[in-house]
């Protein structure tokens, strides 16, 4: 036994010795640092003596050291903290030795261990309060400070989670304390880097007090957060945002990813809720200081991450009310209160419709999904044409809205005569109509909204056959469906077929009538376009589709009926643009 312990005394004694070391270092740099940094003294002229003949001497010149003396100076306060970080370290791996270590070579009695290591804390804190108010003693005394608290933690965490003389909720209450404290210190000597060493370290060492992730952890770092908000009001901190942020929301997440039991899911989803508010809130306090109002928008969006997916411990119908309730509270700050900074708008806007995402697909199942998020889409178009992150949503939802369209409304039940519920075939025609004007309301959008839009040009004639062809899809289901509903999978799906090639071409009769009232040549060249596009498709599904699957009187109503109305389409395009060059003339 002998032999361990005398090792471990030298291991302690070096310790102790690098750590003086490195804070007398980090002193003696400060102050050379500050001293370097005054403005030299002038220097008076030498008096020559007048009996002596003097030879003429150039100018002085700037000595050749001095350009590079002033990197040199300025670099030297990053010296300072790198070695106060070091002693941190260096400090609080004797603290480990003098709890875990001594413990067990069965060196000193527990009890004198662990006071031993609060009057280390005390100390340590004391002294870096008395050299704060010193020249050049920053750097040191909130080295010193954060090197107290942390080992005050370390000595808490031996108290709760290795010795186990306190429950875990007491060791909790005296972790906040001591915390508490050190960020009263950090605001007093408006030390952001203080406050981060106080908060990180407890955020990491709580969980390992409990030994478990819990309500009570979670409830603990919540009224962390909370608790911690009063001391950057006014701050521009940052950093110390992010880290209230990462404790109300990162054990949160982690519950949620391994919880099993549901029997607490309402506690938990109250945890959520909480979480949530108190990050939009705090962002919103910490909002008119901050220069970085995007990042700050951003960290609050993240706070919000356990409602967006609360689901896995709560049911569908608490999910749906924590997303439901979440997005309002976001649209509402949007649209009420103003002056917020464009970044804060597109982040809490871009939340808002990804909550009311969650919740709608987490309300809603099966066939009734699709026509909603449609309908959805098409009012956030229609309302929101002039905002982009309002076109985005409109795009998001339609495509969701899309996907599940196209789970009930197969290409395959297109082609193959299939018998649908009452239930499928109301709504494989309500979301053929709402696809039908979402495609019309986007289209308006980005018009409207021009260049600023965000949409490339060499994009447009890509975005526009997306368009046709969801448009040409949604009335092709739309008359099959109907076909098919009234007269059965016979005679209906061969109607619903020839309705709609004659629908095809009844729309590109539409588009070539629409071209010639526009006088913009542009324009009018690209509606001309999707008309003969379209009337290029209907030709190809009269003769590779409708030629093989329908038979009898449809066949040929299919061609007589499509062949008389290109024929008109023809002759009376010809006619109006032989007008309208006369009417030129003229």
């Amino acid at each position: 036994m002998s032999e361990p312990r005398a090792v471990l005394n030298r291991l302690t004694s070096e310790c102790q010795a690098m750590s003086w070391q490195l804070y007398r270092i980090s002193t003696e740099l400060a102050e050379l640092d500050r001293a370097l940094s005054a403005p030299p003294a002038p220097i008076a002229a030498p008096v020559v003596p007048a009996a002596r003949p003097l030879q003429p001497q150039p100018a002085p010149s700037q000595p050749e050291w001095e350009p590079e003396l002033q990197p040199a100076v300025g670099d030297s306060g990053w010296v300072g903290k790198l070695l106060a970080v070091a002693g941190v370290a260096v400090t609080l791996v004797g603290v480990v030795l003098l709890l875990v270590l001594a413990a067990q070579a069965g060196i000193l009695r527990p009890q004198i261990r662990v006071v031993g290591g609060f009057a280390l804390s005390a100390a340590l804190v004391g002294v870096g309060y008395r050299l704060h108010g010193r020249p050049g003693g920053r750097t040191g005394a909130i080295a010193l400070a954060a090197t107290g608290i942390a080992a005050a933690y370390l000595d808490i965490i031996a108290v709760t989670a290795y010795y186990q003389w306190i429950p875990a909720a007491a060791g909790l209450a005296v972790a906040a304390a001591v915390g508490g404290g050190g960020l009263v210190l950090a605001r007093r000597w408006n030390s952001e880097h203080l406050g981060l060493l106080v908060l990180v370290p407890l955020i990491v060492l709580a969980p390992i007090v409990t030994a478990d992730l819990d309500l009570l952890l979670i409830g603990f770092l919540l009224a962390l957060s909370a608790a911690a908000l009063p001391v950057q009001l006014g701050k521009d901190w940052i950093g110390m945002f992010a880290a209230r942020i990462a404790a109300a929301t990162l054990p949160l997440l982690a519950v949620l990813a391994s919880y099993g039991d549901h029997d607490q899911g309402l506690l938990i989803g109250g945890a959520c809720a909480v979480a949530a508010l108190l990050a939009v809130v705090s962002g919103l306090l910490v909002l008119p200081t901050t220069t970085r109002p995007g990042a700050l928008a951003v960290l609050s969006a993240a706070g919000t991450l356990p409602v967006l997916v609360a689901r896995a411990v709560v049911g569908p119908v608490a999910a749906t009310v924590l997303a439901a309730a979440l997005s309002a509270a976001t649209l509402a700050l949007v649209l009420v209160r103003p002056g917020l900074p464009p970044a804060v708008v597109r982040v809490f806007a871009t939340l808002s419709a990804v909550a009311a995402l969650i919740a709608v697909t987490t309300a809603l199942h099966g066939s009734v999904l699709a026509p909603v998020l449609l309908a959805m889409a098409v009012l956030i178009a229609v309302a929101g044409q002039s905002s982009a992150v309002a076109r985005w949503a409109a795009v998001g939802f339609g495509c969701v809205g899309v996907l599940v369209y196209l789970s009930y409304a197969s290409p395959g039940s297109l082609i193959t005569a299939t018998a649908r519920s009452a239930a499928d075939t109301v709504s494989t025609l309500a979301a053929g109509v709402l696809l039908i004007a979402l495609v019309a309301a986007t289209a308006r959008a980005y018009a409207v909204a021009g260049v600023g839009s965000g949409a490339d040009p060499a994009h447009v004639p890509i975005l526009a056959a997306i368009g046709g062809s969801l448009v040409g899809y949604a009335v092709t289901a739309m008359t099959v469906t109907t076909g098919v509903a009234l007269a059965g999978t016979g005679a209906g799906f061969l109607a619903g077929h020839m309705a709609a090639t004659l629908c095809w071409i009844a729309m590109a009769a539409a588009l070539l009538r629409y071209a010639l009232r526009l006088a913009d040549r542009d324009a009018r060249r690209w509606a001309v376009s999707a008309g003969l596009v379209l009337v290029g498709a209907a030709t190809a599904k009269l003769f590779l589709f409708d030629l093989a699957t329908l038979d009898g009187m449809f066949r040929v109503a299919a061609f007589m009926v499509a062949g008389l109305l290109l024929l008109g389409m023809g002759t009376g395009y010809a006619r109006s643009l032989a007008q309208q060059d006369g009417g030129q003339g003229r």
